[in-house]
């Protein structure tokens, strides 16, 4: 499988909808970046969250480290708001 493809795929990328919206941010203003900052801030928001997850379940020794698309979900749930 292609680098490309793991980033696509929603059980590799936790952040994959933050990744989207900033990419259709780019591409409906003329990739004018100050016009997305609000998008990429959600997105590296996004990522040090999900690392944060990703390196406690390494050190617990919990297998895969990054939570699947559905246990995210279940996570994300929990909070009952989003924390990025």
């Amino acid at each position: 499988m292609s680098s490309q493809r793991n980033v696509r795929a929603a059980d590799i990328n936790p952040c994959l909808e933050e990744s989207n919206a900033s990419s259709k941010c780019m591409d409906q203003n003329n990739y004018q970046r100050e016009m997305c900052v609000l998008y990429f801030h959600r997105y590296r928001q996004c990522r040090k969250f999900w690392h944060t997850i990703m390196m406690k379940r390494r050190g617990d020794g919990v297998s895969p480290a990054m939570p699947t698309a559905e246990e995210r979900k279940q996570i994300l749930a929990s909070l009952h708001q989003l924390p990025y």
